[in-house]
């Protein structure tokens, strides 16, 4: 992470689980970490978890990611207050429970796609436009889902697959556009299996049974190990499930 120190890391969805995790572990390695969220609040309070001389390294804004001009203004305001974009983790995401049959679920399922999907295009395309202009080896890692890669046979959960099979494709289509650009700039999707946060729903056990967990330490140690590769390396796919995992 030594190539990393003193750059510039925007992590979205920070305020709690793998985002909150990643958050601190960048500014733990001395990158100069930016954490948007909605509850902008609780990355403010992020700080006390991290050693006192490196408080300093992590910034909280406020910002809604399934909202497009948000993620415009935000993105633009970062660029000029500290003077570029080297990293983007796209984390945030929502799941709900819908039924695509069901006329009731509407708001839901705009909610899923707008949040998991589109912010991880106008999130993308901001940060790029950054790295396009400062022009420095820079990297974005998607915080996909095994889920993005088979149908999950989990009633109730399924528009939330649909949105992570869009990432797997998205991830691929950013690898190809960044190679056209002639531009340094390495793309990864990272796909836990069961992670122990709070997006996971309250009856997930009554549903599935006892199942393991992963926890949010764990994926963001998977993202430092990606962004350590050296320039030549780019892992495209990397897949996490705690052992054990049977879905």
């Amino acid at each position: 992470m030594e190539q990393w120190k003193n750059r510039v890391a925007v992590v979205t969805g920070a305020s709690a689980g793998i985002g909150a995790a990643i958050a601190k572990d960048l500014a733990k390695a001395g990158m100069i970490t930016i954490g948007l969220a909605r509850r902008v609040e609780r990355v403010e309070a992020l700080k006390k978890d991290l050693p006192g001389n490196v408080q300093g390294n992590l910034h909280a804004v406020k910002c809604d990611v399934s909202n497009e001009d948000d993620i415009v203004r935000v993105f633009s305001e970062i660029d000029a207050k500290f003077n570029g974009i080297d990293v983007l983790i796209n984390n945030a995401g929502v799941a709900r429970h819908t039924e695509l049959i069901n006329k009731d679920n509407s708001s839901k399922i705009r909610e899923i796609i707008n949040t998991n999907v589109f912010g991880v295009v106008f999130c993308t395309r901001e940060a790029y436009k950054s790295m396009e202009k400062h022009g420095r080896n820079s990297h974005i890692v998607h915080i996909n889902s095994v889920a993005g890669h088979y149908q999950m046979q989990i009633p109730l959960l399924n528009i939330y697959p649909a949105s992570k099979h869009a990432v797997t494709a998205i991830t691929e289509i950013h690898r190809q556009e960044f190679i056209r650009s002639k531009h340094h700039i390495k793309v990864t999707s990272v796909s836990p299996g069961a992670v122990k946060t709070e997006m996971m729903p309250d009856d997930v056990e009554e549903r599935l049974g006892k199942i393991p967990f992963l926890e949010a330490e764990d994926i963001s140690q998977s993202v430092l190990h990606v962004l350590g590769t050296p320039p030549r390396v780019q892992i495209h796919e990397l897949i996490i499930r705690p052992f054990g995992e049977r879905f």
